[in-house]
């Protein structure tokens, strides 16, 4: 775990704070806003068309790249790692700003409609800005992997590690923290580590608000993704 200062690291987990009241309480809507495909290797190709394996990035705003125009954000690069790699894919964006893990579980049905051959899991870090206890989140997330299980039992999910503030208390934080490990050994996805790794707090990294990552900061944050996906991607 990397360290932070208090303020530091509540105003990294402030950026994904950023959205409406009502997706703070619920997410979107279902099908309110269609899923984003981030593919360039087949620019012309539907995601039901393409053959190339799909991967769902389920998130908050620092899936969906709030402040960055669409290919700036980290589904649209990994999508150009993956090309430079000569590893086909579809990245299909379905981050949403603001949202809790409630809100996700609110519309894992929806988002699930696309299909997915890799699912990558987002979520949490509101929860722990608004202090929700660590169970309630905990359950949220548990029932958002399982119903990823029922609707897409061939995928492989990864689960992304988030962080909670150290003002909430070395209770909480040792809680939550932990509880991203516990979930993926538990429900048998992949961790990923951190996802602000290398990037949180500093301030050549973010945007002027100092909160969200910039240009520069959301390149590292997709290295930190495709170390773990590209095993995954590149295996049969």
């Amino acid at each position: 775990m990397c360290n932070y200062t208090a303020a530091t690291l509540v105003a990294s987990l402030m950026l994904v704070g950023c959205g409406s009241a009502s997706k703070d309480r619920g997410g979107k809507a279902e099908g309110s806003e269609p899923l984003q495909t981030t593919s360039t290797s087949q620019p012309d190709a539907g995601v039901a068309a393409s053959s190339a394996p799909r991967v769902l990035f389920i998130g908050t705003s620092l899936t969906a790249g709030l402040g960055l125009e669409p290919e700036q954000a980290y589904p649209a690069l990994i999508q150009d790692k993956a090309d430079s790699a000569g590893t086909p894919i579809v990245a299909i964006n379905a981050g949403v700003s603001g949202e809790t893990s409630a809100g996700a579980l609110n519309r894992i049905g929806w988002v699930l409609r696309a299909p997915a051959d890799v699912v990558v899991l987002e979520t949490g870090a509101n929860d722990a800005l608004r202090a929700l206890p660590v169970s309630e989140a905990r359950a949220n997330i548990s029932a958002i992997l399982d119903s990823i299980k029922a609707r897409k039992p061939k995928a492989r999910v990864f689960l992304v590690q988030m962080e909670a503030p150290p003002n909430l208390g070395p209770q909480y934080t040792a809680a939550f923290d932990a509880m991203y490990g516990d979930l993926a050994r538990e429900k048998g996805a992949t961790l990923v580590p951190f996802l602000l790794n290398g990037v949180a707090g500093i301030a050549d990294l973010n945007q002027a608000d100092g909160l969200h990552p910039n240009v520069r900061g959301e390149r590292i944050v997709a290295g930190n993704v495709w170390k773990s996906l590209r095993p995954a991607l590149s295996s049969p």
